[in-house]
């Protein structure tokens, strides 16, 4: 299994970006997917989750600006940020629970982090 994240760049304050992780490879299901991100200097931190039944939780920092779509039938996250802000800037990384089969456990799998920076 495999998370491929895009999107991602240069982006003054007050822009937009949306960033895209999709899921690959033979799998049972996909419980949730959302974002973290982890700021310069800074421990790594939850932006967004989605849970299967749709249901999502937002950082406070982003509620309102960010806005996270899921493809169940194509197996994409979708991550659209407005108003950015430079507090904003850091790596960003594709998270999702996955069941490889009926028979075992979700875990969490990470995709290779996009850098976003905002900045004038």
């Amino acid at each position: 299994v495999q998370l491929q994240a895009s999107g991602g760049g240069l982006v003054q304050p007050g822009g937009s970006l949306r960033l895209s992780c999709e899921v690959s490879g033979s799998l049972s299901s996909i419980s949730a997917m959302g974002w973290h991100r982890q700021a310069p200097g800074k421990e790594r931190e939850l932006v967004v989750s989605m849970v299967s039944g749709g249901a999502s939780h937002y950082a406070d920092s982003v509620k309102g600006r960010f806005t996270i779509f899921r493809d169940t039938s194509t197996r994409t996250a979708v991550l659209q940020m407005d108003n950015l802000k430079p507090e904003d800037t850091g790596v960003y990384y594709c998270t999702a629970s996955i069941r490889l089969s009926a028979f075992r456990p979700s875990r969490d799998y990470w995709g290779q982090g996009t850098l976003v920076t905002v900045s004038s």
